[in-house]
């Protein structure tokens, strides 16, 4: 393993601690509603993610689904349910064991610690109603995080001399265009769907702040 391999897996393993050490595990294992969002979710995502597209190793892009998994479930569970499916997916040929911590930082915490930052940045500085939620808190994040996480994993693949620039621009950075509305509408859409069908199953959406004006 590389330099920044193991910072990147230090890192990540020590988000991935906090999030573990700040939820009841003793709540989570009597809780059946719960245990079913963490490991459904981690199930599709590991679905989602095996549905790439790419030419070169690691240079794979694919629908990530992140935003709508962070308003979901919240900061910590989002954190745990990614490292599942990230998990599953690097056993299933995702990615190599070696990179399995810089995936994890780039590829996880980075976008759903974006995500929720927007989120509570818009929860308490602009006005609270449903279209704000599902526009500014799912579909803008969706769009930004792809084209977030897909430059820093391009940044590291040069920076730990994988791949050339040229090969990395060519083939992983001119298809962010590509990206952000597939992945905004699908956070939209999905979340959209969830408020709607199964509000309970959505940590940061509440009637009382967003539809009982």
């Amino acid at each position: 393993m590389t330099s920044l391999q193991w910072v990147g897996l230090i890192g990540f393993v020590g988000v991935l601690a906090i999030a573990i050490k700040n939820i009841s595990l003793s709540g989570l294992s009597k809780d059946r509603h719960q245990q079913h969002l963490v490991f459904g979710s981690a199930a599709t995502l590991f679905t989602l993610w095996m549905l790439r597209v790419g030419i070169y190793d690691d240079l794979y892009v694919h629908v990530m689904g992140l935003s709508a998994l962070t308003l979901m479930l919240g900061f910590r569970y989002a954190i745990i349910t990614g490292a599942l499916a990230l998990l599953g997916a690097t056993a299933a040929g995702y990615s190599s064991w070696q990179s399995f911590g810089i995936q994890g930082l780039l590829g996880i915490v980075l976008p759903i610690g974006l995500t929720y930052l927007i989120f509570m940045l818009a929860f308490h500085r602009i006005s609270r109603h449903l279209f704000v939620y599902i526009f500014i808190c799912a579909f803008f994040p969706g769009a930004l995080t792809a084209a977030v996480k897909t430059f820093a994993l391009g940044g590291y693949f040069y920076l730990d001399g994988i791949y050339q620039w040229d090969i990395i621009v060519d083939n992983y950075l001119l298809l962010i265009p590509l990206l952000v509305f597939p992945e905004a509408f699908f956070n939209g859409l999905a979340i959209t769907m969830l408020v709607i069908y199964q509000p309970s199953w959505v940590y940061t959406f509440h009637d009382k702040f967003y539809l009982d004006k």
